[in-house]
């Protein structure tokens, strides 16, 4: 059985250094889109919680090098 296809944003299209997602058997994998040998799988609820921490800003302070 063939795996589903790996989506990513829309406006990455253009660049490969990018995030991919897709579900498989119930989970969420992630992986790179320029190095797809590494997989991470997680449930639902937490990506889910991982985005809106994303939207909430809790891990700005890792994009800024002063910190």
């Amino acid at each position: 059985m063939a795996s589903p296809a790996w989506q990513k944003a829309t406006h990455s299209s253009a660049n490969n250094a990018c995030l991919e997602v897709r579900t498989v058997d119930g989970l969420v994998e992630l992986r790179e889109s320029d190095d797809g040998e590494i997989i991470v799988r997680t449930t639902p609820l937490k990506f889910a919680k991982f985005l809106q921490g994303v939207k909430d800003g809790e891990f700005d302070h890792h994009a800024d090098p002063d910190t």
